[in-house]
């Protein structure tokens, strides 16, 4: 087999690796490019192909991530990790690990690592690299990534929900809010939310955004039971969807351009959080970007001109 065939063998690992280190799929991919190219240029052979490229697309990640947490610090409103809506890499040994690792709700948990730290977390609680190979690629001792790992993985379990594990139940579950959201149901809306649920919107200041997150599920509720049918009068429609490897549904207008993503945290058999990609910028991997502004100019009008 030839480097090129090892490689493209290897890329929905490396991929998966470096979204979840980074949460940006757009930086994911030009990560597991730059490891290509030091790949291709390297004279020698590796003795495990898939431990050196693991390696290498894990350090350009963790250089990556260092310099993306300093133009988050100052991101207009809430972030929010890009939408994936398909993980590349499976291994049906780690299913639950790779799930959970890549929802909404881990991926911001993972934010409060540090670089090192989130890094030694995927490396070796998501896809199971021993420490030696986890010490090669942070360039640390074993017993310090063993420090680090323990340290990642007590702020993940402080903070980390538990998702439904019936996932029958929860795809039911948000079949039901995606149709109550449809029709502008209030009380069926209210019925799926959990009592201090969120509604939080990441526009980027790019892209029309809720001014502040809504709690509570009545006024969360009302909200969405305001907003949606507006928007299917002017042709938006939802496509229901997994996002990130929960319910969600992606928002197209009428020409089939990408509005924004919903994902949705689903836990006890109540909607915990609906979370709203919009910002333009990290959805072009999706397809087409929508003019948000438009949109909102055009339901706006709508409503006036029913009124």
């Amino acid at each position: 087999m030839g480097k090129a065939e090892e490689f493209e063998e290897l890329r929905p690992l490396l991929f998966s690796i470096a979204y979840r280190i980074l949460g940006s799929v757009s930086e994911a991919e030009d990560a597991v490019q730059e490891t290509w190219l030091r790949f291709e240029a390297s004279p020698t052979r590796p003795v495990s192909v898939r431990a050196f490229l693991s390696a290498v697309v894990t350090r350009i990640s963790i250089d990556v991530l260092r310099s993306a947490r300093v133009r988050r610090e100052a991101y207009v409103g809430p972030w929010f990790p890009e939408p994936l809506l398909a993980d590349p890499y499976e291994d049906p040994a780690r299913s639950a690990e790779l799930a959970d690792s890549v929802s909404m709700a881990a991926l911001l948990l993972l934010e409060r690592l540090s670089p090192l730290e989130r890094a030694v977390f995927v490396l070796r609680e998501v896809f199971d690299f021993g420490f030696p190979d986890v010490a090669s690629a942070v360039g640390r001792s074993e017993a310090a990534c063993r420090q680090l790992a323990v340290r990642a993985r007590r702020h993940m379990d402080e903070g980390r929900p538990r998702f439904e594990a019936d996932r029958k139940e929860r795809d039911e579950l948000a079949s039901r809010f995606f149709d109550a959201l449809r029709e502008g149901d209030v009380v069926g809306l209210r019925d799926l939310l959990a009592a201090d649920v969120s509604l939080v919107g990441d526009g980027g200041g790019k892209a029309p955004q809720l001014a502040r997150t809504v709690f509570g599920a009545d006024n969360v509720a009302r909200l969405l039971a305001a907003v949606f049918p507006r928007l299917a009068r002017i042709g938006v429609a939802l496509e229901p969807c997994e996002v990130n490897g929960q319910p969600g549904a992606i928002v197209r207008d009428r020409d089939g351009g990408v509005v924004n993503a919903l994902a949705l945290d689903v836990l006890d058999g109540r909607v915990q959080a609906v979370r709203s990609v919009v910002n333009p910028d990290k959805l072009g991997h999706v397809g087409p970007v929508a003019d948000a502004w438009a949109v909102s100019r055009e339901a706006k009008a709508t409503r006036r001109s029913a009124g």
